[in-house]
């Protein structure tokens, strides 16, 4: 078996499952566990990789890491057509900007409020006040307003639209996947109706249900 993907925990790798599990290829899991204490993924990773992070698929000798590149890779040499909207369309640009969007703009916002956050967690006791201060401060001064805008955006885009390049399921949809899951465990959604029936769509799929059962449930509790 060529394909393999080298999944961590409650990573987002899970999103590259998805779109393995939807093109129906062949493939194998090589499973990482991250440190418990530290919630860093294992060193093993950079065998692999020289930076140690998940995802990473390796298709024979080619090794292909960030999660926009293997999706394309993926879509290129396996969707066959499928999963990515014909060139020189609007929907195909809308796919070649959330493939970007989700981890150049709305991802370092919930890693900013995860790190922040962790950090106030797992300080000394006796700094721990100041650290949830702190931790209530930027997200007061920054990090709460961002994130409305952000969410706000993504909401308008789906008011009339099932997936997020158009009505059909794309990359695009499994790249946005692992920030939006994110986004409702750690902030809710509520004031966000389109958004909410967007994971609701995207989770009712087969192939969701198959990457957890394969890769486990995200429950971001690291």
């Amino acid at each position: 078996m060529a394909l393999v993907l080298h999944h961590l925990n409650q990573s987002r790798s899970q999103r590259v499952l998805f779109l393995l599990e939807e093109l129906g290829v062949p493939y194998e899991i090589r499973f990482y566990k991250r440190d418990p204490r530290t919630g860093l993924a294992p060193k093993s990773l950079r065998e692999v990789h020289p930076l140690g992070k998940s995802p990473v698929l390796t298709d024979g000798d080619t090794v292909v890491a960030e999660t926009g590149l293997i999706i394309d890779y993926l879509i290129d040499h396996y969707g066959d057509g499928r999963l990515r909207p014909p060139a020189d369309t609007p929907e195909r640009l809308d796919y070649a900007y959330y493939l970007h969007y989700a981890e150049g703009s709305l991802m370092p916002l919930l890693l900013i409020g995860l790190v922040v956050g962790m950090a106030a967690r797992k300080a000394p006791w006796p700094l721990r006040p100041v650290g949830h201060l702190f931790d209530r401060g930027v997200h007061k001064a920054f990090l709460d307003r961002q994130l409305a805008l952000h969410l706000g955006v993504l909401d308008r885009a789906l008011a009339n639209r099932a997936w997020f390049a158009g009505n059909e399921l794309t990359g695009a949809d499994a790249i946005m996947s692992f920030p939006l899951q994110a986004a409702r465990k750690r902030y809710g959604l509520e004031r966000y109706p389109a958004l909410r029936d967007w994971l609701a769509r995207f989770e009712a799929r087969p192939a969701w249900a198959r990457a957890t059962e394969k890769g486990g449930a995200l429950t971001f509790d690291f």
